[in-house]
């Protein structure tokens, strides 16, 4: 029985449960209320973008009502949205993500956009590459990395073995590039066989980059793994410790592509500068400082 009294044996609809999300995320104080009962109607009906339309008049069954409540009561209490849903979209994949993972956001895209430029540039599209997703999380940096470039062979490491069952989770909804992916539990290059190392062409990660007396929304810090936020006093623990340590397993042409936060920009472009030859920070979709670049050799201009 939903919360306003609607027998759920086939009397309500598509429609009435889409107003019925919509009040209650607005009551709850939800920012988007509209938007998130869209969402979790298209999660339990299975109609999604333009598909929804042709079902809202359609009688829901009494497992469509109680999906639809479950995820309802989840989200009122702050829980979000991507959890509730249990999957969320990045970049050509559809993730599985729930509270062992960090929620896959547009920042890090913009990370893997100019991972690929890096490899395109040390030929990846011609040649067979070695490519280190360290911290994968959900696995969305790798992953992508391993079904837009066909030739890219990867690691996915994580020193959280929950992280890393997402991770295979999702690696085997990646079809045919799942072949080229491996994973490894493990801190930073600890996880990696003695093999690769000098041999990796792109170290690429979204590493903890947040002080540990940040003040984080409550959706953020209440839900989010901790391990995988905080990482020090001003939050670059773990920025530095891969730039430290990703030169003896760097190929003389490799690079090194870490997400961070702005204001890390410049004092980690410093640090990197004395480790490495040549180093670029670029910024978001927003044009927010937040991806920096080192390599071990100067690039010849274009």
């Amino acid at each position: 029985m939903s919360p306003d009294g609607t027998d759920p044996a086939g009397t309500v609809s598509w429609r009435e449960l889409l107003a019925e999300a919509t009040d209650r995320f607005r009551s709850a104080g939800l920012p988007s209320p509209g938007a998130d009962a869209r969402r979790v109607v298209e999660e339990a009906s299975g109609a999604e973008g333009a598909e929804l339309a042709l079902v809202l008049g359609d009688a829901v069954t009494e497992r469509g009502v109680a999906r639809f409540d479950a995820m309802v009561a989840r989200r009122c209490t702050g829980e979000p949205l991507q959890y509730v849903l249990g999957r969320w979209g990045f970049r050509t994949l559809d993730l599985m993500v729930d509270r062992r993972v960090l929620i896959p956001r547009p920042e890090t895209e913009a990370v893997v956009e100019v991972a690929l430029a890096e490899l395109d540039a040390l030929g990846g599209r011609e040649r067979s590459t070695t490519v280190v997703d360290l911290g994968t999380g959900s696995g969305a940096i790798g992953l992508s990395v391993a079904v837009e470039r066909v030739r890219s062979s990867v690691w996915l490491t994580d020193r959280s073995d929950e992280a890393l069952e997402v991770a295979r989770a999702n690696l085997a909804g990646a079809g045919r590039a799942a072949a080229r992916v491996r994973l490894a539990a493990g801190d930073w290059f600890a996880a990696l066989p003695d093999a690769l190392r000098g041999g990796v062409d792109l170290v690429v990660s979204n590493p903890p980059y947040v002080p540990d007396d940040a003040e984080l929304p409550a959706e953020v810090a209440d839900w989010e793994p901790t391990g995988a936020l905080y990482a020090g006093a001003d939050g670059t623990d773990d920025l530095r410790c891969i730039l430290a340590g990703a030169g003896e397993w760097l190929d003389p042409l490799g690079a090194v592509v870490l997400e961070l936060s702005p204001e890390q920009a410049a004092p980690l472009a410093g640090v990197a500068a004395t480790l490495f030859g040549e180093v670029e920070v670029r910024a978001d979709l927003s044009g927010r400082d937040r991806v920096l670049v080192a390599r071990h050799a100067v690039r010849p201009s274009s």
